[in-house]
């Protein structure tokens, strides 16, 4: 009879769990509906309820410290997530979270120890270097792009260090950088509200290298594969003459390929320059030129090109959103 009764409370009590659990999540669902209609406080209200179901859940604990810091009651955002970055299982995103918080909360230093020490942990973690960028450069600190340089060598296939080291770049003298992680930037994220910008950054920097970086004393700091890029660059400076448009660009960009791959390919293998290859295989690097620079050179000259280019826009369209750009590992070449 003993034996039959520990086997009933055995069973009960992890049926009970099994309820709890399900129920536990079951709330984290409704919550999650809440959060994405920013309706924060029901949030908040059906996470205390699954936290105090499911204490030990992950998942749920990061999402109430991040609905309290969408709320602005970042003491109970911080109150919550301290206590999960002390835990062997602290992922990386609770770390991004009590960024956010320490942010929002003007706490600078602490914040920067949270990232070096995130980063101890993670450290190939792309959206760490990201956000541990944006923190210095937020105090203009120009090491801000050691971080974004270090997540794109790290975990290259993570857009928004491309963004913020194109937007550095363009600052100073040396174009080349800006033009690549630009181009690597607006593939990754081609329908993104920050690709338009991207986009004039990229048709702009390359009217400065025309003008100013291709005429300017050879830099002996930079790489060989920006020594390389440059020296076949420069080589089409002929078809510059006349301006930089969409029609140059495709013309320079093409002829850039071309002697690329007799001289350098194999030395430097390179994602971005394999793609423009197969675009002109394929007869629409005119049609991505196009959607590149005439997009933001002209909108209206733009529109009158797909409408007389129709097929080849519409296989550059079907290319464009039948695929996922990344940069493998093994190609950063800074």
């Amino acid at each position: 009879m003993k034996k039959i009764t520990i086997c009933f409370s055995l069973f009960f009590f992890t049926v009970t769990a099994i309820v709890k659990a399900q129920s536990a999540q079951e709330l984290h669902e409704t919550a999650k509906a809440f959060m994405q209609q920013a309706d924060y406080s029901n949030a908040v209200l059906v996470l205390n309820k699954a936290t105090a179901l499911d204490p030990l859940d992950l998942d749920i604990t990061k999402d109430l410290a991040f609905t309290y810091y969408l709320q602005k009651e970042n003491a109970k955002a911080l109150e919550i997530i301290k206590p999960v970055l002390e835990k062997n299982d602290a992922d990386d995103q609770s770390f991004q979270i009590a960024g956010n918080i320490y942010q929002q909360m003007g706490l600078l230093k602490d914040c920067e120890k949270l990232y070096r020490k995130a980063l101890k942990r993670f450290p190939d973690n792309g959206p760490l270097y990201n956000d541990f960028g944006e923190l210095l450069w937020v105090q203009q600190d120009y090491n801000a792009i050691k971080q974004w340089e270090k997540g794109i060598e790290m975990d290259p296939s993570y857009s928004k260090n491309y963004y913020n080291a194109c937007k550095y770049y363009y600052l100073i003298a040396d174009k080349t950088w800006s033009i690549l992680y630009g181009e690597i930037f607006v593939n990754m994220e081609p329908f993104g509200n920050r690709t338009p910008e991207i986009k004039n950054i990229l048709l702009e920097g390359y009217k400065k290298l025309f003008t100013d970086a291709l005429n300017s004393p050879v830099n002996t700091e930079q790489s060989k594969f920006s020594e390389a890029f440059l020296r076949i660059m420069k080589k089409q400076g002929v078809v510059a003459i006349t301006g930089i448009t969409a029609e140059t660009l495709t013309m320079i960009r093409t002829r850039f390929i071309l002697d690329w791959y007799n001289e350098f390919s194999d030395k430097f293998p390179f994602r971005l320059f394999e793609q423009q290859r197969q675009l002109l295989q394929e007869g629409t690097f005119e049609a991505y030129n196009q959607w590149l620079f005439g997009s933001v050179q002209n909108l209206t000259l733009y529109q009158n090109w797909t409408n007389t280019h129709l097929t080849e826009y519409n296989e550059f369209a079907r290319f464009q959103k039948g695929r996922i750009f990344k940069i493998p590992s093994g190609q950063y070449y800074h």
